[in-house]
């Protein structure tokens, strides 16, 4: 019966117009250092822009290890993107997207992460001009500072 339930849940159709979101996430917000990042082998800077109900994030990844192809790694850093909607639930931010090219295309193959894209996050402070959030995946915090104020005008999503 859970199963069942599971599966028509996952079903709906999400509505092709955006929903107004969370108010005080509006805006382009980035992180502009990781706590002890000089001493950590591998860390990711995100940049998150919220727009009504989607996000869109930008992660600048450092690895001093090399653990993928020369032709990926990149003298160890790169940038991915990621795109989808987020709801807030009590104190936790859950996104449902995937994972896309600069263009904003889906990433279907290539180098580093591709298809879906799960951010899981606990607020666990915000005001006007910071946000803090602690990820469901690693233990380290996210602070992030408001770079720029985005006004929701619902519209089609993904235009």
């Amino acid at each position: 019966m859970v199963g069942m339930l599971l599966f028509v849940s996952s079903c709906v159709r999400h509505s092709e117009m955006q929903a107004e979101g969370a108010d005080y996430l509006q805006g382009v917000w980035v992180q502009d250092s990781v706590v002890h990042q000089s001493q950590m082998m591998d860390y990711t800077l995100h940049e998150f822009k919220f727009i009504c109900d989607s996000i869109y994030t930008t992660m600048q990844v450092h690895a001093s290890m090399q653990r993928i192809p020369d032709s990926c790694y990149q003298d160890g850093e790169w940038t991915e993107y990621a795109r989808g909607v987020y709801v807030i639930r009590g104190d936790s931010l859950i996104g449902e997207g995937i994972y896309t090219r600069l263009n904003g295309k889906y990433k279907t193959s290539g180098c580093h992460r591709t298809g879906t894209y799960l951010p899981r996050y606990r607020i666990a402070y915000h005001d006007a001009d910071s946000l803090v959030l602690e990820s469901r995946f690693d233990q380290r915090p996210v602070i992030l500072r408001k770079t720029h104020g985005i006004k929701c005008v619902p519209k089609k999503r993904w235009e």
